[in-house]
């Protein structure tokens, strides 16, 4: 069964047979709804619900000082009938999934496609005097997190733009702010599975998939890394479909190697959600 919802304008998509997961799923830069993978996860058991997080109404016009509260409440509705959380993401909505499970013990999957490491810097046009101004991605309790901004001396290369390179410099030009920046995913207990194409051109997501693994690690706790050589930002699960939305920019891979990733991945996402392979 789906329902459409609205504040925020979303989706929630009940499945026939439900393994117990309720499951948040959200996208990256675009804003969209991820109807699709929702429906997915719901073919295989998992109360799946998607909704956007930004440029609805009452929401940020953009993905800045999103407050961490707008997932929580989600997840809310989903343990009212659910007997286990997680949470889903891609990209920005990988960052949210992470820092979601990370202050919301209630989380015990995450699955993040192209994860970051660390929060990122929004560019909001409401500066003084109109110029462009770096705020973080999130905020908590009303409260901007800590963010890494953007070297604004960076320029890409191509057209597309691919923004790897920018990502990797403003990374390597501000490691104290990357320190406070860092994600505690070390608070993170359940299961943490991270999926990444090496070939990810929009940031490195393979080595922040290491990265955040690593984290993990010196702290006792085990991570799934799933990669493929030839990926890129975002991989394609077996049963969905490429998607074309958001902001024109290379994303690297090809159309076979997001599946091949998919295809390894799937297996991975399955046990950490407990889905129903049949």
């Amino acid at each position: 069964m789906e329902e459409q919802l609205s504040s925020p304008t979303g989706v929630w998509v009940r499945p026939e047979n439900p393994c117990g997961t309720g499951a948040l799923v959200l996208a990256g830069s675009s804003g969209r709804v991820d109807a699709d993978r929702s429906r997915l996860l719901a073919s295989h058991g998992a109360s799946a619900m998607s909704i956007q997080w930004f440029g609805g109404d009452g929401q940020q016009p953009g993905p800045w000082e999103v407050p961490l509260e707008t997932f929580t409440s989600a997840l809310d509705r989903l343990a009212a009938e659910c007997d286990r959380l997680a949470v889903v993401g891609l990209s920005f909505g990988a960052e949210a999934a992470l820092l979601t499970a990370a202050h919301d013990a209630r989380v015990e999957a995450v699955v993040a496609f192209a994860p970051t490491p660390v929060v990122w810097a929004g560019v909001t046009p409401d500066g003084p005097g109109g110029e462009p101004r770096q705020t973080s991605h999130w905020t908590r309790h009303g409260i901007p997190l800590p963010f890494v901004p953007f070297l604004e001396s960076w320029e890409p290369e191509t057209t597309p733009p691919a923004f790897r390179g920018c990502y990797e410099a403003s990374l390597a030009a501000h490691p104290t702010l990357a320190e406070a920046a860092a994600i505690p995913v070390e608070r993170i207990t359940g299961e943490v599975v991270l999926v990444a194409g090496e070939d990810d051109q929009v940031w490195p997501g393979a080595d922040f998939a290491r990265s955040i693994a690593a984290r993990r690690k010196a702290h006792g706790l085990a991570t799934t890394v799933v990669t493929h050589p030839h990926a890129g930002h975002r991989t394609v699960l077996p049963g969905e479909s490429a998607v074309a939305a958001g902001q024109a920019m290379a994303r690297g891979g090809t159309p076979a190697a997001d599946g091949e990733l998919g295809a390894l991945a799937w297996p991975h996402v399955s046990k950490a959600l407990r889905l129903t392979t049949g």
